[in-house]
């Protein structure tokens, strides 16, 4: 954990009030986290993780910033969750029977596309639904195969860059883990991870524990249980 750097906070002017609890003091500087309130927050996390994974739930992964669009991509595929890694579509969760309807033309044109159904088009007009195809992919492509309905939480990679993600959860009901640095305020977030929420490093250790532990849940819902009969 330690040599991840999530340990490691902004400036003492760029924290939140609301994070001061999770501070154990400064250096250099830089405001650096308790990381045994880190550690119990991530074990919450985790433990709600192992509970989605046996339930076999659906999470959506949101990491728009740069450092964490790829890990957000990759962790999602690994489980075969949906994600966002470009820009937040607004309604994603709030309206979501208009923004599924997008997803299913999506679909439709991709299917049509790679089964030859576009071979009746002009090429002037293939190529006119294939630039569209293109377009709408980098907002739903994350989205097009593993969100057939809403999902059970969402995952999120600095909450105050994804606040209209988190806003949009906390209207829905929709459970919030995220990982959150000094300036991000954790109300409406169910599980907050205080840490290093702009470093590749940190964001990737935070991303494989709550995967891995996920992974654990699903191979409890395989294990059958067993009853202890009273003599």
């Amino acid at each position: 954990m330690y040599l991840s750097g999530i340990h490691l906070g902004y400036s003492q002017t760029s924290r939140s009030p609301q994070m001061k609890p999770y501070i154990f003091g400064l250096r250099n500087g830089v405001e650096i986290f308790d990381l045994e309130k880190t550690k119990n927050n991530l074990d919450s996390a985790k433990e709600f993780a192992k509970k989605l994974g046996k339930d076999k739930k659906i999470i959506l992964f949101v990491g728009t910033k740069k450092e964490a669009k790829d890990l957000t991509e990759n962790s999602a595929k690994e489980l075969g969750m949906p994600y966002v890694k470009e820009r937040w579509i607004g309604g994603t969760l709030t309206n979501f029977k208009q923004i599924k309807g997008r997803i299913d033309h999506l679909n439709d044109l991709k299917k049509k596309r790679d089964t030859g159904e576009l071979d009746k088009y002009t090429k002037k007009e293939k190529l006119q639904i294939e630039r569209q195809i293109k377009k709408m992919e980098i907002y739903f492509g994350g989205l097009a195969e593993n969100l057939k309905f809403l999902p059970s939480a969402i995952l999120a990679i600095d909450s105050k860059h994804e606040k209209i993600s988190v806003n949009e959860a906390n209207q829905m009901k929709i459970p919030v883990v995220a990982l959150l640095n000094s300036d991000c305020n954790p109300s409406g977030i169910n599980y907050p991870v205080p840490g290093n929420d702009n470093s590749i490093s940190s964001i990737s250790y935070f991303l494989s524990e709550f995967v891995k532990a996920y992974k654990e849940g699903t191979l409890l819902s395989a294990v059958p249980e067993t009853t202890t009969l009273s003599s």
